[in-house]
């Protein structure tokens, strides 16, 4: 009983990775706020920009850390009044 509950959460694991590989390939080649370019072989770049995922949407979004930034900060000033 134990190898099957093993074997079937091995199973969901290896689906959700594939799904998530599969999400890689909608990654956008700039950033959706400024459209300054993405060089995904930049690991620089690939460590400080900043993707955000919407499974259910099946949409991928790319922002640099400006954009990033800006959007923060206009957020906390909403919250903050």
């Amino acid at each position: 009983m134990k190898v099957e509950k093993k074997r079937r959460k091995q199973k969901e694991a290896e689906k959700e990775l594939q799904q998530k590989v599969g999400m890689f390939d909608k990654l956008p080649d700039a950033c959706d706020a400024c459209k300054k370019t993405f060089d995904k072989k930049d690991k620089s770049m690939v460590q400080s920009w900043n993707v955000v995922v919407r499974e259910a949407e099946g949409a991928v979004r790319l922002y640099c850390p400006e954009c990033w930034n800006a959007a923060i900060k206009a957020i906390e000033e909403v919250e903050n009044g």
